[in-house]
């Protein structure tokens, strides 16, 4: 499996609908900012049969640190990013039983 970075969607992008490379990295710059703002403003986002991107609480606990278990650190409740994937992209993902491999 590869890495896709930014500039490797913009360079194939621009391959297949004929548009500069300047023009792709901006609109793909501007997709990502309005999705950042968005959630930043706790608003979902719905990219129809791609998924959703929401905000959530995650609520505070108690967690440890390996070197001194006796020590209880609380961890403050925050906010996070969630993605529930749409259904075009969960199928075009999805293996077939028959190649699905259980590493051990």
């Amino acid at each position: 499996m590869a890495t896709v970075t930014k500039r490797d969607l913009v360079l194939k992008i621009s391959d297949k609908i004929g548009l500069s490379q300047r023009d792709v990295l901006k609109t793909i710059e501007g997709v990502i900012t309005e999705v950042t703002d968005s959630l930043s403003n706790g608003d979902e986002v719905v990219l129809r049969n791609f998924g959703t991107f929401q905000t959530g609480i995650n609520k505070p606990k108690v967690g440890r640190n390996p070197k001194n278990p006796d020590v209880d650190i609380t961890i403050p409740a925050r906010r996070v990013v969630r993605f529930r994937v749409g259904k075009n992209l969960k199928k075009a993902v999805e293996l077939p039983e028959s190649e699905i491999v259980v590493e051990s």
